[in-house]
């Protein structure tokens, strides 16, 4: 017998390690967003984000550029609004006013979403055991949106973070049927470039009068780099290995480290409301899931 382990074995080991270094990244992204967005704005942050996260793919882009013709652009321009620029102000806006568990529950909804516009738009079958899932996801979120946290009333918060995980839905369908066998990272590269793009005249315009501080600028570059790029990377490299349904389940960790960080980092309160909240939500995902 060979002490070396197997290409399989490895692979299945790793399988877990990167589904919980995702949930941590991406569940740590409220928090940065938490702490970046009182200096730089909601439109500042998301530029700087967009155009870090768009840097870190671009080599990808470039060496598959001649998949990228003229006529693809007329929908990743688009995509990059709905799939990146606008979720990324809504949660960034959310976070301003809302603890950062809010923008993390909310955004477990995503696969929900996706469901539902593909069952509304796009003629795909969406089956009992999806439809109860959504009523379920549904019943978390106005647990959530009536939640009071320190006194303070979250529902704008819970809206902003709720629209935010149906773009993504939206853009999820979209994605799956105008970005097929493009390399995942290039596309990427060029609907976060796009989103950049967009942004651009309003981050312009309300760009902070006062420098941020050093803690604001390094949450905010760990957001666009780390968040936004690398994980981005990881993310696709395990639908690459595991196929998309393995790999949403990513959704499960994303509010238990994005509460738990803010918890230790920021002393925010995890309410009775949110916990509740949050099981509906993730209950109705592992419904969907199953």
């Amino acid at each position: 017998m060979s002490g070396t382990a197997s290409p399989q074995a490895a692979r299945d080991w790793a399988t877990p390690l990167e589904l919980l270094g995702l949930g941590m990244v991406w569940g740590a992204s409220f928090l940065f967003m938490r702490i970046a967005v009182p200096e730089f704005g909601a439109y500042a942050l998301v530029e700087v984000r967009l155009a870090l996260g768009a840097l870190v793919l671009m080599p990808f882009l470039w060496r598959a550029r001649a998949q990228f013709p003229a006529w693809r652009w007329r929908w990743l321009a688009p995509i990059g609004l709905i799939n990146s620029a606008l979720p990324f102000v809504l949660f960034a806006w959310a976070a301003e006013r809302a603890p950062a568990a809010i923008g993390a529950i909310c955004n477990a909804m995503t696969v929900l979403f996706a469901a539902l516009v593909g069952f509304l738009f796009f003629g795909e079958r969406i089956g009992p055991r999806r439809a109860l899932a959504l009523l379920i996801g549904f019943s978390g979120v106005v647990v959530l949106a009536t939640a009071k946290v320190s006194g303070l009333a979250i529902g704008p918060a819970v809206v902003a973070g709720t629209v935010a995980a149906l773009l993504y839905g939206v853009g999820a369908n979209l994605v799956r049927r105008h970005m097929g066998g493009l390399p995942p990272a290039a596309a990427a590269a060029a609907t976060l470039g796009c989103a950049t793009l967009w942004m651009l005249p309003l981050a312009w315009s309300h760009w902070p009068r006062q420098p941020p501080s050093a803690s604001s600028w390094a949450s905010a570059i760990a957001l666009g780099v780390l968040c936004t790029g690398l994980a981005f990377l990881v993310f696709y490299r395990l639908i690459g290995r595991v196929g998309p349904s393995r790999a949403a389940t990513v959704t499960y960790l994303i509010p238990l480290f994005g509460a738990l960080f803010a918890w230790a980092a920021l002393g925010e309160p995890v309410t009775v409301q949110m916990l509740v909240a949050g099981g509906l939500i993730l209950g109705s995902v592992a419904v969907s899931q199953r």
